[in-house]
């Protein structure tokens, strides 16, 4: 650590903290960092900006970082909640190591917190009910009012106490409060509540407990007993850290850490409430915590966002105090920069149309060459099958095209990708409905592989399927998960929910693969010729292939970067 140059970690201002920090000796000359979530639903991608920003301070400067659990409200915690964030934050790349802690390790150890704070005078049972609390408190303008229990002996408080723990008193009746200054400015000083009694079991104590201490309580001791020198959290706990440091002073710990905050995560088009996300999946608005339109790691994951993508993106909008909301679009960005140079091509049509090609051989089949990934040379070809029936998109097909629509019309010639040139000659359609049913067309042999020996061009190309080999498969096309780019600005008397996107969500049934594809097992991702980037999702089993998109191939990022906006 002696030996660290941090000129070179200035490159936003915990950084400059830290350093000085660190020149000061203030936090012994150390660095040790925790992430710690409450248990309580899925981490979302404002918590990976979290994950990032401590365990990648603890290794920029040499330091550790702790997985804590605050796990200090039972009636809302489940082990369910527990396992997924340990996966979600391995699956980002980060490792605590043994440092695996819960607040609920030290519940004997804040409770004894809380007897010295009662002996002190600086805490007290209180009989006010929550809403009498509240209106005691006061407002912005107007001081709070004392407790009528403010001043009970401390004898008197520590009976309460250990009867509360006892269970001897019903939910809600009683809590302990510190005592600090009802005047004070900052409504979080208004002698905070401490404990309340709440009879639940708990998924680690069971009920041992009736009693647990407030978030407030816990979370400043038990960075305390683990030693962390720097506590960063987001700029909503920043009225919280008088508290905090209150608490830290008051029970005379040795280890006094230092809050940091900075400005949470907002994403357009996306909630990051975990009470509203929890709304969404158990109102049935989406399929689980792991749907694919959710913003949750789990979520993200089983689209098909690779971790290394989430970790640039986190790298990109750095780390400041203002907060802002960052245009979904990068986030898009990074995974296609991501997958570019990592996912193998494939072809697949989403919505077939059948071609026929009169003059290719009945019963040939070719094996044409194409590139894995030309981003990746080195892994070589792909061995593609090609017939004299293929399947191309609907969209791929005009009988009366427009002036700038370069794909198949009759009488034009196109290049099928990696293949032949191929002609319209003729076009049949459904005698009641006036469908296109399938096209007719010629090919020329001497243009293998998609290029004319002659030099004559075409310009038109698309991507096929031989009908006889494809695979078919499932296909879910995602779209944003609300309307607006702020989905909390609604009418009056509507909620976050007026704005979901009723077309988020596209299901293609009939769609076919290139037969490569039937060997992809879930998590596999893919580029789709002109399609864009897709995952297998763990829905494909029994032969069945279900695939999602990731992101479409058009970057509205990149193009808006390009064009100076």
């Amino acid at each position: 650590m002696e030996s660290l140059n941090t000129e070179l970690l200035s490159s936003h201002f915990i950084h400059d903290i830290i350093n000085e920090d660190l020149k000061t000796g203030k936090c012994g000359s150390k660095v040790h960092t925790r992430f710690p979530p409450e248990p309580n639903g899925y981490l979302h991608i404002g918590h990976a900006k979290s994950i990032c920003l401590n365990f990648g301070i603890a290794a920029q400067y040499g330091g550790l970082c702790n997985l804590r659990f605050d796990d200090t409200n039972p009636s809302k915690e489940d082990v369910e909640y527990v396992d997924s964030i340990q996966e979600d934050v391995k699956w980002l790349g980060f490792d605590w190591d043994d440092r695996l802690f819960y607040a609920s390790d030290y519940f004997e150890q804040l409770y004894a917190y809380a007897v010295q704070l009662i002996k002190d005078g600086k805490a007290y049972v209180c009989d006010l009910s929550a809403q009498e609390i509240r209106e005691y408190r006061g407002t912005l303008t107007e001081p709070g009012k004392e407790s009528p229990y403010r001043n009970r002996t401390v004898e008197e408080n520590l009976d309460l106490f250990e009867r509360m723990r006892a269970g001897e008193f019903p939910d809600g009746s009683r809590v302990l409060r510190a005592k600090i200054d009802m005047a004070s400015p900052n409504l979080n000083l208004r002698d905070p509540v401490l404990y309340r009694i709440q009879r639940a079991t708990h998924h680690r104590t069971g009920d041992k407990w009736c009693i647990y201490p407030m978030y407030d309580f816990a979370h400043p001791l038990s960075d305390a007993l683990e030693g962390i020198t720097h506590s960063i959290c987001t700029c909503e706990f920043e009225d919280h850290r008088p508290l905090y440091d209150w608490v830290i002073e008051a029970c005379k710990v040795e280890c006094r850490p230092r809050q940091i905050e900075f400005a949470r995560l907002n994403l357009s088009y996306t909630v990051m409430s975990k009470r509203k996300l929890r709304e969404l999946v158990e109102g049935g608005y989406v399929e689980g915590w792991d749907d694919p339109r959710m913003p949750t790691i789990s979520g993200l994951r089983r689209r098909g966002y690779t971790p290394e993508a989430i970790r640039d993106f986190c790298e990109r909008i750095g780390v400041a105090k203002a907060v802002s909301t960052v245009d979904i679009s990068l986030l898009e960005h990074c995974i296609r920069e991501d997958l570019n140079k990592r996912a193998p091509r494939a072809m697949a049509v989403l919505r077939p149309l059948k071609v026929i090609i009169d003059n290719y051989p009945e019963g040939q089949v070719e094996w044409l060459e194409a590139d894995i990934n030309p981003e990746q040379p080195e892994l070589g070809k792909r061995k593609i099958p090609f017939s004299r029936i293929v399947y191309i998109e609907q969209d791929d097909f005009m009988e009366n095209p427009p002036k700038n629509f370069y794909r198949l019309a009759p009488g034009r010639e196109i290049r099928l990708q990696h293949a032949y040139y191929v002609k319209c000659v003729d076009v049949v359609k459904d005698e009641k409905t006036g469908e296109i049913v399938e096209l007719h067309c010629t090919y020329d042999p001497e243009t293998r592989g998609g290029w004319s020996a002659d030099g004559r061009k075409v310009k038109g190309t698309s991507h096929w399927v031989s009908a006889s080999h494809a695979v078919r498969a499932e296909v879910r096309l995602y779209e944003h998960l609300f309307t607006r780019e702020n989905p909390d600005d609604v009418k009056e008397g509507e909620d976050f929910k007026a704005n979901l996107n009723p077309n988020s969500l596209q299901v293609l049934t009939s769609c076919l693969v290139e037969p490569s594809l039937a060997e992809a097992v879930p998590g596999d991702r893919f580029q789709f010729l002109r399609q864009g980037y897709f995952c297998a999702d763990p829905d494909s089993r029994d032969g069945k292939m279900v695939f999602n998109r990731i992101v479409p191939l058009r970057d509205s990022w990149a193009k808006a970067q390009k064009a100076g906006k």
